[in-house]
């Protein structure tokens, strides 16, 4: 919304704007002729003429922005009603002489002073039109006048161009903007000027002057500061419009405008901003443009400016906005402090002796130059102009105000957390304290503005500071305090060789005082030394008790010369040797420890600075155990080093920490563990010390801290982190044993190695290892064994023959004689018997009288060879007690056996298939039956010698033979001789696979026809066809078959009962009707039972016969009978019924797993024990099925022939 103010002025010909006018406030917007003229012969003698002279002035001077007001009353239509025109009035005429253009110029105000509609309805539509043609002449007037500011600007680069005329064009369209109420607008224009005037200082500086800025460059006479009271500083705009006004009245006079408008738009904390920058550039532009300027006007200037902008935003704000908004105005309470500072230091008020009379003289003219106190403070009592002419009267005025805008900076910045800025003023507070004498006050503040350059990596404030430190810890005493002050600045590469040197001498010369002179002072040793690197030798930080153990570190001295050390010790914590911790005493592997540690150290003097401030954790996982089974009741994980942690970030006294705390004396008790070394001068640099470190008794020794001693000085390094420690071992004698190469095969001499940690033991002359004998795995006597000694570190120390002697239960090793903590190595040859099936000879009973268990073969999960473990029982002379020993090996042969079936001709396959990576050689392959003689098994292998490759099988093939009746079981031993390819015949080694064949006679043939349909010779698809199954006995039932299954009918014959089963899983037949039923069979030879079944073929072309099943139907009465199957193998008749290849899942698994029964009913009844009909499978070979390989021609079911020709 736009407010416009409007003045009425009586029209005078010289208030006309000239040419060359910048004034925008007095320009006339809109001229208004008024008459009330209503008699015609007065228009044209009188009033014509006088508008006529009146259009012709305002076209003179170019104003085209005017109108006409005719008043009409009634009392003068009345008086001149004869004069009055008949047809057109005297508004008429008017509009035709005037505004013939312009009908809109002429505007009739009726009866003005009557209270009627008529007079309201005139005054209101006279104000709307005086409103419309108003703003329109302002918005014309206002575009011209921009356009004529932008014109003069664009100038500014020619000769005489000035920037104070320009400036009080634009300011007058700020003007306007203010009186219109557009705040914003206003600001724009002057922060315009800011800019401008503030590149032409930049380009003055970097070269580029001009003329107009050389008034700019005058002399500073005058520093009374800013003046934000008045709107208006009328004495500054004149100064300006004159060409008068110096760098500082320019800005005062901008600034105060600034301010008056931000105000006006509720901005107050901007115009802190604001003069914080002001007052910053101000000083750079004055330095720039090179103005003359009495030394501390320019702070007297700026301390009053500070003071003026806060307490004109105090008059504006409350103070619960000046709390919440403190981080606004606090920049303008520190640049106070730090100018007041100035002027006490260069008015002598800061020095312990007072002003001299030249800080006195100096100081009259500074006020002087205040002038006199402006009228709008006079009555304030708190002035910024009193409160820096009592701050300069006198050092008690002074110390007191400067003390109170310290104070009041420093907890600003404190409530609002930038405690870095708080420090900072406290720091310029310190060097106060130090010039007026009072150095204990002056440290408690350099130690906080030492916190934040340390934290925040600043390595020269770091320095500097502590060198202010050191000066005042020294002015007070604090002997130890400045002797680590001390210790750190001579470390300090910031500073020079001579000053490094005096503090490093201050150091050593307390450290030269007798006894009786000083008490023994410790500091820091991060100060003085940095630990680098720690090395063990040997290297894996694990000795034997009573070993040699040297401990190497490398240390960096930080000193600028050479120093002298009387001792360097580390102190160790040592922690006993547990029973079975780390399975030491078990015989485990120990615990790594690493032999090297690396240190890192920050190599700036500010320390360090991880946010953390303190140590980093050292955690070690825990777990608790039942005791019982030695299961997992709970795990954590548990700090190692909480002491330290746990400790407040305020007290942690680490090297190079910002509060500099020196660590607790630690007294050295008399007979403690320690590594101690005698007079070492530590150089500048890298230093290499070398210690022996304890090893007598067994434990954990950890190396706690590091101290060293010059003079009355002691260095300590309070914490040795990462944590450093070293193992001293007492291992109990182990006696392993390994295979050469893996795996171990069985059946064939392999070696294997015994490796013997001989631990704290000695093993003497004469000792030896009884190993126990077994027939599963012989030890084979060997000409020539050798044992290997080396030591701890690996190193070959001898070699000597072992003596082996062997009796029927014991084979005796003698070793030789062996130090303790050395490795002994000899290699034996074993072999392991495979077994060959199922023989089960009786246990055998060890050396220590234990039951030697036969081994058992299993499955191991990562390879596909059979495993047998093999344990031997050692009796070593270190031990009452036996040593088990397991080594696993691995059958590399797998074999299986299957029943083949011919009609009545049986025949026995083997297949043997080599499982591991290695060929070999097989020979003299047999085949034998145990238990008949009549028996005879004729072999159809061609080779002697057979090939087996790695992965492969060998099938091996007999036919079965006999005389009188072939017996129900056979018990088989298949056997042959193996060797690895390529070897002699003396490396032949037996093996065997032992197996039992049951119900092996056949006592079914199975035989069936299909019959076309009536009246075709061929079968055809979709045709129902005839299927004529016959099931004939071949034996006479044996008695334990009779007692099995049979059953006796009306006419005194034994029968049986089969169900037989058509179905084809290849959808080449469809049975239609019944496609099982039972029979029952006579149980005599030759005895046949046929059965008709209608099939039909699906498609065309040769089908083989549908699958036909029988199997034996038990009756409820029927025990189950469950044949146990002790070999596990796979008897497979491939001429038979029952073969691998039937397709339906459920028969064929029931059918392979011999003895296995069908229930009928349900498993629940099973379950309960309820006696229920069920289906038993033949054994493989017992039912022999002719129609396995038939075939039949089905012929399609219509016989089209197509034949396509094309023709072309």
């Amino acid at each position: 919304m736009i407010h416009l103010e409007a003045n009425f002025v009586q029209f005078k010909e010289e208030l006309l704007p000239k040419d060359g006018n910048k004034a925008l406030l007095t320009f006339p917007f809109l001229h208004i002729y008024w008459t009330d003229c209503c008699d015609t012969e007065a228009y044209k003698s009188t009033v014509k003429e006088d508008m006529m002279r009146w259009q012709n002035s305002l076209r003179t001077h170019g104003s085209a922005d005017w109108v006409i007001i005719v008043v009409e009353t009634n009392d003068t239509k009345k008086k001149n009603k004869t004069n009055i025109l008949p047809r057109s009035s005297i508004v008429d005429k008017i509009r035709s002489d005037f505004c013939n253009k312009q009908n809109d110029r002429c505007v009739v105000l009726s009866d003005p002073l009557k209270d009627s509609s008529r007079s309201q309805e005139s005054w209101n539509s006279l104000l709307l039109k005086l409103r419309t043609l108003l703003l329109m002449s302002f918005t014309k007037n206002l575009g011209r006048f921009e356009d004529d500011m932008r014109t003069l600007r664009e100038k500014r680069t020619q000769p005489g161009w000035s920037f104070c005329e320009y400036f009080m064009v634009q300011e007058e369209l700020a003007f306007v903007f203010e009186m219109l109420q557009q705040f914003e607008d206003a600001l724009v224009q002057y922060d315009e000027l800011d800019a401008l005037f503030t590149q032409y200082v930049l380009n003055f500086g970097a070269g580029d002057t001009a003329n107009w800025l050389g008034s700019f460059c005058a002399p500073v006479n005058n520093w009374s500061g800013l003046l934000l009271r008045r709107p208006i500083d009328m004495e500054k705009r004149d100064g300006i419009q004159r060409g008068e006004a110096s760098l500082l009245d320019l800005r005062s006079y901008l600034f105060s405008r600034q301010c008056t408008l931000l105000i006006f738009l509720l901005r107050p904390w901007e115009v802190t901003q604001r003069a914080l920058e002001l007052l910053h550039n101000c000083v750079q532009e004055l330095r720039l443009l090179e103005v003359s300027v009495v030394e501390g006007a320019l702070d007297c200037w700026v301390f009053l400016s500070c003071l003026e902008v806060l307490h004109r935003i105090e008059g504006c704000c409350d103070q619960a906005q000046l709390a919440a908004n403190c981080s606004h105005t606090v920049g303008l309470w520190a640049y106070a402090t730090d100018k007041l500072k100035s002027l006490g230091e260069l008015c002598g008020l800061v020095s312990e002796k007072g002003p001299t009379s030249e800080d006195l003289n100096r100081t009259v003219d500074l006020l002087a130059g205040l002038g006199d106190e402006r009228p709008e403070t006079v009555s304030s009592l708190q002035s910024p102009y009193k409160k820096l002419k009592e701050a300069l009267s006198s050092v008690e005025a002074f110390e007191r105000h400067y003390l109170e805008l310290s104070h009041a900076a420093m907890e600003m910045y404190r409530a609002i957390s930038r405690l870095r800025s708080a420090r900072l003023v406290g720091k310029s507070l310190a060097e106060f304290y130090m010039k007026k004498g009072d150095p204990e006050k002056a440290e408690a503040f350099l130690q906080e503005a030492l916190k934040s350059y340390v934290s925040e990596g600043w390595s020269l404030p770091v320095t500097h500071t502590r060198k202010q430190i050191a000066e005042c810890q020294k002015l007070l005493g604090r002997t130890e305090d400045y002797l680590q002050t001390s210790a750190m600045l001579a470390g300090d590469a910031n500073l020079t060789m001579e000053e490094r040197k005096h503090f490093c001498q201050e150091i050593l010369t307390f450290a030269g005082k007798s006894e009786d002179q000083s008490d023994k002072v410790t500091l820091s040793m991060g100060v003085f030394s940095q630990l680098t690197r720690l090395q063990f030798q040997p290297a894996t930080a694990s000795v034997h008790s009573g070993a040699v153990l040297q401990v190497e570190i490398n240390l960096r001295c930080l000193m600028p010369v050479s120093v002298h050390i009387q001792q360097l010790a580390a102190s160790i914590h040592f922690e006993l040797e547990r029973a079975g911790t780390n399975g030491r005493s078990k015989g485990a592997a120990r615990q790594t420890i690493p032999g090297t540690v690396e240190f890192s150290h920050d190599t700036s003097s500010a320390g360090p600075s991880s946010s953390s401030g303190g140590p980093p954790l050292e955690l070690e996982e825990i777990q608790d155990r039942s005791p019982t089974d030695n299961s997992l009741n709970s795990t954590g994980v548990v700090c190692k080093n909480t002491h330290l942690v746990m400790r407040l970030p305020e007290s942690i006294s680490l090297p190079d920490t910002p509060n500099c705390v020196s660590p607790p004396a630690v007294t050295l008790k008399e007979g403690a563990q320690m590594l101690k070394v005698q007079d070492v001068t530590l150089e500048p640099g890298n230093n290499s010390i070398t210690f022996t470190a304890p090893s007598g008794q067994p434990g954990t020794y950890t190396l706690r801290q590091l101290f060293a001693t010059v003079g009355q000085v002691q260095f300590v390094l309070p914490h040795i982190y990462p944590s450093v420690q070293y193992e001293v071992y007492s291992q109990e004698p182990q006696l392993t044993v390994e295979p050469l190469s893996e795996p171990l095969l069985a059946g064939l001499s392999q070696m294997v190695k015994f490796t013997l940690l001989t631990g704290h033991y000695t093993v003497k002359k004469g000792d030896a290892l009884q190993l126990s004998n077994t027939d599963t795995m012989p030890i084979l006597p060997s000409t020539s064994c050798s044992a290997r000694i080396s030591n701890p570190t690996g190193e070959l120390v001898g070699e000597s023959a072992l003596s082996i002697q062997s009796s029927e239960k014991v084979t005796s090793i003698s070793l030789p004689a062996t130090p303790p903590y050395h490795t002994l190595e000899f290699q034996l040859e074993v072999l392991c018997i495979i077994p060959s099936g199922s023989d089960h000879p009786p246990n055998e009973r060890l050396t220590n009288g234990e039951v030697r268990h036969r081994p058992r073969s299993y499955s191991h999960p990562d390879t596909p060879m059979t495993a047998i473990d093999q344990r031997m029982s050692i009796d070593c002379p270190w031990s009452i007690y036996s040593t088990l020993l397991a080594l696993t090996f691995y059958i590399p042969f797998k074999t299986k056996h299957s029943l083949l079936s011919a009609g009545n001709r049986k025949y026995i396959q083997v297949c043997v298939q080599n499982m591991s990576d290695k060929n070999f050689t097989l020979a003299e392959v047999k085949l034998t039956e145990k238990q008949n003689a009549s028996l005879e098994l004729e072999s159809l292998n061609t080779k002697t010698q057979q090939l087996l490759c790695s992965k492969h099988s060998l099938f091996c093939l007999w036919e079965v033979r006999w005389q009188d009746d072939l017996p129900s079981c056979l018990q088989c031993v298949f056997s042959t001789n193996f060797s690895p390819l390529k070897q002699d015949v003396s490396a032949f080694k037996p093996f065997q696979y032992q197996f039992q064949l049951e119900r092996v006679t056949t006592l079914y043939s199975v035989r069936a026809e299909i019959l076309p349909p009536a009246g075709e010779q061929n079968c055809r698809s979709g045709f129902l066809c005839g299927l004529e199954v016959c099931i004939t006995r071949l034996t006479e039932p044996a008695e334990g078959e009779i007692a099995e299954d049979s059953k006796t009918d009306t006419e005194g014959l034994k029968t049986t009962k089969l169900m037989y089963e058509v179905a084809d899983s290849s959808s080449n037949w469809a049975v239609c009707g019944k496609s099982s039923g039972m029979v029952s069979m006579p149980m005599t030879a030759d005895a046949t039972h046929k059965v008709q079944i209608e099939v039909m073929p699906l498609f065309a072309g040769h089908l083989p016969f549908p699958k036909i099943k029988v199997l034996k139907y038990l009756p409820h009465t029927a025990a189950v009978a469950i044949q146990p199957d002790p070999d596990s193998c796979v008897e497979n008749d491939s001429l038979s019924l029952l073969d691998k290849a039937l397709d339906d899942g459920g028969d064929t698994a029931s059918i392979r797993s011999r003895g296995s029964v069908h229930s009928v009913g349900s498993g629940d009844q099973q379950q309960r024990g309820v006696a229920m009909p069920r289906l038993e499978p033949f054994s493989p070979g017992q039912v022999f099925n002719h129609i396995h390989t038939q075939q039949v021609l089905v012929l399609p079911a219509t016989d089209d022939h197509i034949m396509e020709v094309n023709a072309t």
